[in-house]
């Protein structure tokens, strides 16, 4: 039997994250609307250049064909978008889907894109600086103020944006990442704080790949920076909403021997794969356990998946929703 929930947890809720490297968009369309049958809260889309529809205007066709369906980016870059124009289509996304636009906005990580667009990728910390610079500035436009802002980054005399969002007084907004640095921004000025593990440069045959540092998805490194977000939130702590994005969904079951063939492939034992939220493994009734379990011990309640898992996790979401 499912343990029941307690009052002073936030009732789950799940999303699904598209890939959005489709070049037919009625597949994009298509996944949205299933999400929504599914009973999944968010359909999610990225924001990387090349190989993917514009995400303002691919949100704002999926809203429209769906009727309850939240939809959000995850995440936009703030380097490649001025905070000024950003706002104003979050202003106008959140309009066109009725007030289901949830902003998902990030300092931006991935060197190559910088390079192919001949924008210099300046380091964490000055990446970080100017997003929290946009986050002042994106509220307080959503928020109806006329702003001026004179920072290292951005400034603004005397902009006022008459096209509001119509959620009050502005979208969610998700902000995460990996570092104390980062999470502790989005613990002092977003609604969402979201988790996932660092990335790593590597050299492969003289090309820098990067790829996920698997031990900072393991549950020591998880804790640590659920300690970051509480110590940096201080009070408003309890308002924020925790988000992470899994690596995996198995559904089956022989949870030992799923265990034991994932611990194989990332190179971890089976205790380890076991106590990271990063990997959902067993059957409805297992996976619903843990989720309920890591809500518990990480005040984790909103739950991501990539599209290929969305099948194999509607099961759960049926039984867990609104819990």
């Amino acid at each position: 039997m499912m343990e029941e929930r307690q009052d002073s947890h936030r009732a789950l809720r799940f999303g699904v994250l598209s890939h959005n490297t489709s070049s037919d968009f009625s597949i994009l369309l298509a996944q949205a609307q299933r999400a929504e049958q599914l009973g999944y809260a968010t359909f999610l889309l990225p924001d990387h250049i090349g190989d993917q529809f514009a995400t303002t205007l691919a949100l704002a066709h999926i809203a429209a064909a769906t009727t309850s369906l939240r939809v959000g980016s995850y995440v936009f870059s703030n380097d490649f978008r001025h905070p000024v124009m950003l706002a104003r289509e979050v202003a106008t996304l959140d309009v066109l889907s009725g007030g289901r636009f949830e902003l998902g906005l990030g300092a931006g990580w991935m060197a190559s894109e910088y390079q192919q667009c001949g924008i210099p990728f300046a380091s964490p910390g000055v990446r970080i600086e100017r997003l929290a610079e946009s986050l002042q500035i994106i509220k307080a436009l959503l928020a109806g103020e006329r702003l001026s802002f004179s920072g290292q980054h951005y400034k603004i005399e005397g902009l006022a944006l008459a096209l509001q969002p119509q959620q009050r007084p502005y979208p969610p907004i998700l902000v995460g990442g990996s570092g104390k640095r980062l999470l502790s921004l989005a613990a002092r000025e977003a609604s969402i704080v979201g988790f996932s593990p660092r990335t790593q440069t590597i050299s492969v045959a003289g090309h820098m790949n990067q790829s996920l540092d698997l031990q900072d998805a393991l549950a020591p490194a998880l804790a640590e920076k659920i300690q970051w977000v509480r110590q940096a939130a201080g009070p408003r702590f309890s308002s924020l909403e925790l988000n992470l994005i899994v690596l995996e969904v198995i559904r089956t079951e022989s949870r030992q021997q799923a265990l034991a063939e994932v611990a194989t492939r990332y190179g971890l034992s089976e205790e380890q794969v076991a106590s990271t939220p990063y990997f959902l493994i067993g059957n409805t009734e297992e996976i619903g356990a843990q989720l309920l379990r890591y809500r518990q011990q990480y005040q984790i309640s909103y739950w991501v998946v990539w599209e290929e898992y969305m099948e194999a996790l509607a099961p759960v979401v049926a039984l867990l929703r609104g819990q």
